[in-house]
């Protein structure tokens, strides 16, 4: 079976133009190679199956072997060793790309995605195990997932990465030094990844897709050399040279302060791609001019958390309008907004930024972020306030902030595990794996006296994008109530 198995690997290759049928000798005598086969019998036929189900084949081959451990981080190592032999050289890659991209930007990205697809460096098997609904919200269709693609750690895996030499090289999972790189216990295997390069503000930058994406064409843009992010004047000629260079893509940038911006604050990178989120088609609701800058058409955007949105065709206008909005917030306190700009020298406002092209103008979104804690909210002032922790505790960035909820795991098993305790009528304070969902549950049941097990799911899945929206508007510097609304518009006011 093991030969059927490694002819259906090269076989793969070819049907998916990663190889050439002149290669495939080649490619089966690297296979035979890390598997230990020294013998060769042709399969008289091939099965169609899946990649998945060749490579875990392959994979379990491994492992009766001895090859390797029989650990989720070691056999994700392997399988990704084995595509890396299918998958070409940067060079070829960016050739292939520059020559789409001569055609349109559209046909470069559409060829690169299911690239980075075929060589499973895009996990898309198991981005479909993500569970995915919408929920319609007073702003929008707002975007719930519950993120079951990623997968969880062995504890063998947890002790070997504790054991083993910690090592700076790659200096992180960003940097240019993960192509072809094995992987160890501490760090994911990346023979299967070519990012292809771009030139942004100047310098050398790299595109490359999120390996369990959470959204269409989920991609990262990332700088070539190792240096810290950072919202500046700068960012903003980085957003729009990227959207004037991929059109249909929009590119936003986590905050560069902790608990309002990224888990990789280290490495300069944004994210973006071809998806609609709910923010992008929020109205503006209130409109307001910059004399400085008459060009732009400004104003704030319906939307739970505190957005500008600045629109127009004179890119030099856009960006300096942007700048001076950052600017002026970092240094803006309002003490009856709860807004200080600072604390004893640390600086706690920042925006995350966002930009698009709409009918050949830009359109940059601008929200307003703040990180300062009390002691009374250690978390964060504008975080998720403790009652919501249950469904949503994480902190909020980019792409929540665009109206797409990335919530954890363990949901996965709560909510099914939530809706038949509730439909059995059971104490859900007294069940451990549930107690912290218990007053939400009785809220839920309280608003819904026509909760059975027919509309059960559809019930629970609503009242959880609703906590969403909560987590959102908690998430906003100035709240969607008139006296949150108004000083909105002081600080408005401040920058006209």
């Amino acid at each position: 079976m093991i030969y059927t198995a490694i002819a259906e690997l090269a076989a793969y290759g070819v049907k998916n133009a990663l190889i050439m049928p002149i290669d495939v000798i080649y490619v089966r005598n690297q296979i035979m190679e890390i598997l230990g086969v020294t013998d060769w019998k042709e399969p008289e036929a091939l099965p169609e199956r899946k990649l998945e189900e060749i490579l875990d084949e392959l994979i379990s081959y491994a492992c009766e072997k001895g090859i390797i451990e029989d650990t989720i981080s070691v056999r994700d190592r392997f399988d990704t060793k084995l595509m890396g032999i299918l998958t070409g050289p940067p060079r070829e890659i960016n050739a292939i790309f520059n020559a789409k991209y001569a055609q349109s930007p559209k046909a470069a990205t559409e060829w690169y995605y299911k690239f980075s697809k075929d060589t499973n460096y895009v996990r898309a098997a198991r981005m479909k195990r993500d569970i995915r609904w919408k929920y319609a919200s007073d702003y929008g269709l707002l975007d719930i997932t519950i993120n079951r693609s990623k997968p969880e750690k062995d504890p063998r895996d947890i002790a070997a990465a504790k054991a083993a030499p910690q090592t700076a090289y790659p200096a992180c999972q960003l940097c240019m030094e993960n192509v072809g790189f094995p992987g160890h216990a501490n760090h994911p295997a990346r023979q299967n990844i070519r990012p292809v390069d771009i030139d942004i503000y100047g310098g050398k930058w790299a595109l490359q897709y999120s390996p369990y994406g959470y959204y269409n064409e989920h991609c990262i843009v990332l700088n070539q050399e190792h240096c810290p992010m950072k919202i500046d004047a700068a960012v903003f000629e980085k957003l729009f040279d990227f959207v004037e260079l991929f059109p249909h893509y929009f590119l936003g940038s986590n905050a560069d302060l902790p608990i309002v911006g990224g888990s990789i604050l280290s490495h300069e990178h944004f994210q973006g791609g071809h998806y609609t989120f709910a923010m992008e088609t929020a109205p503006i609701e209130k409109t307001f001019g910059l004399s400085r800058y008459p060009a732009v058409k400004a104003g704030i955007v319906k939307w739970p958390m505190s957005v500008i949105r600045l629109t127009g065709d004179d890119r030099k206008e856009i960006a300096a309008a942007a700048t001076m909005i950052l600017d002026a917030w970092r240094a803006y306190s309002d003490a009856d907004a709860d807004i200080y700009a600072e604390t004893d020298g640390t600086p706690h406002n920042t925006i995350t930024p966002i930009a698009r092209m709409k009918n050949g103008m830009i359109e940059c979104d601008l929200v307003l972020r703040n990180n300062r804690t009390t002691e009374d909210r250690p978390l964060g002032l504008f975080h998720p306030r403790p009652e919501l922790h249950h469904i949503k505790k994480e902190n909020i960035g980019l792409i929540e902030v665009m109206g797409l909820a990335v919530l954890p795991a363990r949901l996965a098993v709560e909510l099914k595990d939530l809706e038949k305790a509730m439909l059995e009528g059971k104490d859900i304070s007294a069940i451990d794996s549930l107690s912290s969902h218990a007053e939400w549950s009785e809220q839920v049941l309280k608003a819904h006296p026509e909760f059975n097990a027919e509309n059960a799911e559809e019930i629970i899945r609503s009242e959880v994008g609703a906590v969403f929206a909560q987590v959102l508007e908690d998430a906003g510097v100035y709240k969607r109530d008139e006296r949150g609304q108004v000083a909105f518009m002081r600080f408005v006011d401040s920058i006209r």
